[in-house]
């Protein structure tokens, strides 16, 4: 099944500024992760954003936080994204496509998407846009989202399925952000 852009919604997990400087792919998070923001706002998909204990670990990194919208951030203390009532709200009942992308694979990446899954909703991943401290605890994690049925796609993937096509104003915004 492609991902269709009128049906998806994006949620961006935990890349926050004491995180992510921890991964082993923070520049391959920061920058898909950004491509993928940028896509949202040319092709106005909605977008949401967690933030795992910000008093300790530190809001979203700057760079990130700029391209998503002000009233996006939900805290939490739950590593499921699911688990938190306020997310849980937002994300569920809308018949959408959540696409996840962020940090920790294994862990709040990991649990988010296997209790969506089981919800039933339609989740992917975007597996070069997701990392955590060690590469094999990120092997795994896509492993075990694989093994459960939950879409892998990489951020080409996702912007190429939503655009469709080229030759429209909305292929040369998002094609820029891909060269």
């Amino acid at each position: 099944m492609l991902l269709q852009r009128e049906k998806s919604q994006v949620l961006m997990v935990d890349v926050q500024e004491r995180l992510l400087p921890a991964m082993g792919e923070a520049a391959l998070v920061s920058a898909n992760g950004a491509r993928l923001l940028e896509a949202c706002r040319v092709l106005t998909v909605p977008v949401l954003v967690s933030e795992q204990y910000p008093q300790g670990l530190g809001r979203t990194v700057p760079e990130l936080a700029q391209l998503a919208p002000a009233n996006a951030v939900h805290e939490k203390l739950e590593f499921s994204c699911y688990a938190n009532p306020g997310l849980r709200a937002a994300l569920a009942g809308t018949g959408r496509q959540t696409i996840l992308f962020g940090i920790e694979a294994h862990v709040c990446v990991l649990q988010t998407a296997l209790e969506m899954a089981a919800a039933q909703c339609d989740v992917t991943v975007v597996a070069d846009a997701v990392s955590s401290r060690a590469a094999q605890s990120k092997a795994i994690a896509l492993q075990r989202l694989q093994a459960a049925g939950i879409r892998l796609a990489t951020t080409e993937m996702v912007l190429f399925e939503w655009l469709r096509q080229a030759g429209t104003p909305e292929f040369k915004a998002v094609s820029r952000l891909i060269r």
